[in-house]
């Protein structure tokens, strides 16, 4: 597999760090919002989490939009905080147009399909979110074939690879349908939106004209502007 080689002339740009800075705040503001609901709801004892997601319930259909906003736990909420902030800051960084739609997609999806294949109990928590984004990561990056989405791609397969098992229902107190149905929707997202986001690869002499870019242009300030897709 031919990797290219991402431009550094884009990926160490004024542009590219602003990106990431906001990347970064997004994602810590979200973890914030999940910590703050958790203490909201131990405060002043409002027992959240019977809004979580009730897998063939008519009622449980709002799990969807909220179980993952919800802990159990301050442990069950620890474990998720890391996870989360590296998969949504690499998301929004790497790849920021398509991230607008795969996020709330993987949110609905990860829901939805626990909602019709889950045992019938109480699943909530952000992991099905986690799953479906490290998977987009993940696979996104292979897609690409550009070496700085392989790079992430394999720090995230090297971080949390482990988490595979969790897709499994080896543990009977994890929502692992909630893994799944996520890991499965950032996978198929991955496919379907593999031609979003590309950067601009270093071009060498001898490679053939075809192989630049036709939004490639070779002396404008908006050179690191491409559309979302080819």
């Amino acid at each position: 597999m031919a990797l290219g080689t991402p431009d550094p002339r884009f990926t160490h740009s004024k542009r590219a760090r602003s990106s990431f800075r906001l990347a970064l705040k997004i994602s810590l503001v979200v973890v914030g919002v999940l910590w703050a609901i958790f203490v909201i709801d131990a405060v002043f004892g409002l027992r959240l989490g019977r809004f979580g997601l009730r897998p063939g319930s008519v009622p449980g259909l709002a799990g969807i939009l909220f179980a993952p906003l919800l802990h159990g736990s301050v442990q069950h909420l620890l474990s998720n905080t890391i996870p989360l902030l590296i998969s949504l800051t690499a998301t929004l960084y790497l790849y920021p147009s398509s991230s607008l739609r795969v996020i709330p997609l993987i949110w609905l999806g990860s829901g939805g399909l626990a909602w019709l294949i889950g045992r019938p109990s109480l699943h909530f928590g952000a992991s099905g979110l986690i799953y479906g984004l490290l998977a987009y990561v993940f696979v996104g990056g292979i897609l690409r074939r550009d070496m700085r989405s392989v790079s992430v791609s394999l720090m995230v397969g090297f971080l949390y690879g482990s988490m595979v098992w969790g897709v499994l229902p080896i543990r009977p107190n994890m929502s692992w349908e909630m893994h799944l149905s996520g890991a499965l929707t950032g996978v198929l997202l991955a496919f379907v939106y593999r031609k979003w986001d590309r950067v601009p690869l270093v071009r060498y002499d001898w490679e053939d004209d075809d192989s630049v870019p036709e939004w490639y242009p070779e002396n404008s300030d908006d050179r690191f502007d491409p559309p979302n897709r080819q």
